[in-house]
């Protein structure tokens, strides 16, 4: 009897070790399919955005020398072509109300992906809102003083009505 459960303890003990190993390849697989997608998540904003910016035509107001795009707005406008978060899409709105309330702190990629809707735990959505964030600080939008820590400028916070539809009441 004795013999037995030894053979089977033993069997136990292979099958764990092949099972771990088997984690460690799959680990490693879903590991580099998400920074793939990461990627093309990424990649495919840049396109749409690059599209918006070629298809949307200007308009010149009466009176007015600012140029501002007509149709669909998903890429985001320089700042100092803005005139004011209005001209942001929704979920950029939405990231700019959430670094005003964020103040010094600063807004960091994972809770910008649960501002969006998005879940935080995956590594492509975190990653995405992380590349918007990004976007914004180039535009002028938003500063990053510290990594990964991205805030209003000085100039964003002093202005009452930034992320606010109610004029920041």
């Amino acid at each position: 009897m004795r013999a037995v459960l030894e053979d089977r303890r033993w069997a136990a003990a292979v099958r764990v070790e092949e099972l771990e190993v088997e984690l460690v390849r799959l680990q490693t697989d879903l590991a580099d399919a998400e920074e793939v997608l990461r990627r093309r998540v990424i990649g495919l904003e840049q396109y749409l955005e690059a599209l918006a910016e070629d298809e949307a035509p200007a308009v010149v107001a009466v009176g007015s020398s600012r140029k501002r795009p007509t149709g669909p707005r998903r890429a985001v406008p320089h700042r100092e072509n803005a005139a004011g978060v209005e001209d942001l899409s929704v979920d950029y709105q939405a990231l700019m109300a959430a670094a005003l309330d964020a103040g010094a702190d600063g807004l960091g990629a994972r809770r910008a992906a649960v501002v969006l809707g998005w879940d935080s735990a995956s590594v492509s959505r975190v990653e995405g809102a992380r590349a918007r964030l990004k976007r914004l600080v180039e535009r002028g939008w938003l500063v990053e003083e510290k990594p990964g820590q991205f805030m209003l400028s000085a100039r964003e916070q002093d202005a009452p009505d930034i992320g606010r539809p109610d004029g920041g009441s």
